[in-house]
């Protein structure tokens, strides 16, 4: 009986190789096959050879001429949103029956984020962990939304420029678009916005986020308790995210939200967080790696155990 599935990892950069170390570690259903590049001389493909792992410099048409393709049925695409547009398709059209984890913005697939929506999808062939900031504040979005309606959700997502690595700072207009969106598609706002900030502080600081809502007039200790409550089930696959003060309830009049109308009123609620990496690759101030990879890979495991099962 088969108990894992083979993967591999598009992207040796940051992402990827805090990825391949997650799976090594923790992997209960999923194990790698193979870390794919286009650089040579990358430290991650270098310590993919290291552990045992299977690797090629050429990129994803590189990856079909190892020997562990043939095994392979979980692919993570941690390159670029362009990119992976790219990769899907050449992946598709020679093993049609392949899953993507993009970890990229490009959603070519649903938006997936493990606590609110990921049992809607594990079906899907190609599934969008949005962003690290999406992955963040979105959980606290739709633990608003499940006590009251939620017109406009805002999220500030900061992190440290150390932590930031080509591939994020390529897709700086992807990132608010998709973040933006998912805001809306799974945080169940009517309207959203999304900011990152590339902080560069010495030292570094740790991945701070901040989430504002306007919702319906709704019983404050229950949205507190229901933000808790979820702020729980994320900690339970990324324990160093945590609610940095007590969530903070303002009753307000005559807002105007373009998009959403005017003289609005409803309850803003605050709800500020910050994230710890739990250090595998990169310091602990990475909390952004931290927990997009770790919920690629909590989603991963998700879909194997529905194959497996099934097997």
């Amino acid at each position: 009986m088969q108990h894992k599935l083979k993967a591999a990892i598009l992207g040796s950069g940051n992402i990827g190789t805090d990825l391949m170390i997650k799976i090594l570690r923790h992997g209960q259903h999923i194990d790698l096959g193979a870390m794919v590049g286009i650089d040579a001389a990358s430290d991650g493909l270098a310590r993919a050879r290291r552990l045992g792992v299977g690797t090629t410099h050429e990129g994803v048409e590189g990856l079909t001429r190892l020997p562990e393709f043939a095994d392979i049925e979980v692919v993570f695409d941690a390159t670029s949103a362009g990119a992976h547009v790219v990769n899907d398709q050449f992946l598709r059209s020679i093993k049609p029956g392949i899953r993507m984890i993009d970890l990229t913005p490009a959603a070519i697939g649903p938006y997936c984020v493990p606590v609110v929506n990921g049992e809607a999808h594990l079906g899907a062939m190609n599934v969008n962990m949005v962003t690290c900031g999406g992955q963040a504040t979105i959980p606290m979005v739709a633990a608003v939304s499940r006590v009251a309606k939620v017109h406009y959700g805002e999220i500030v997502a900061s992190i440290s420029s150390k932590s930031a690595g080509p591939g994020t700072r390529a897709n700086i207009d992807e990132f608010t678009e998709t973040t933006s969106k998912a805001i809306e598609v799974v945080g169940g706002a009517a309207k959203g916005k999304a900011i990152i900030v590339l902080n560069p502080a010495e030292p570094p600081l740790i991945m701070r986020d901040t989430v504002y809502t306007l919702s319906d007039l709704a019983d404050e200790d229950a949205i507190a308790d229901s933000i808790a409550r979820m702020a729980a089930d994320v900690q339970a696959y990324v324990p160093g995210y945590r609610l940095k003060q007590k969530v903070q309830f303002d009753r307000l009049d005559g807002l105007n939200i373009p998009g959403i109308g005017r003289n609005l009123s409803g309850l803003k609620t605050s709800v500020f967080l910050e994230v710890e990496g739990a250090a595998h690759y990169l310091p602990a101030y990475a909390g952004n790696l931290d927990i997009m990879t770790s919920a690629a890979l909590r989603t991963a495991e998700q879909v194997a155990a529905r194959l497996l099962a099934a097997s």
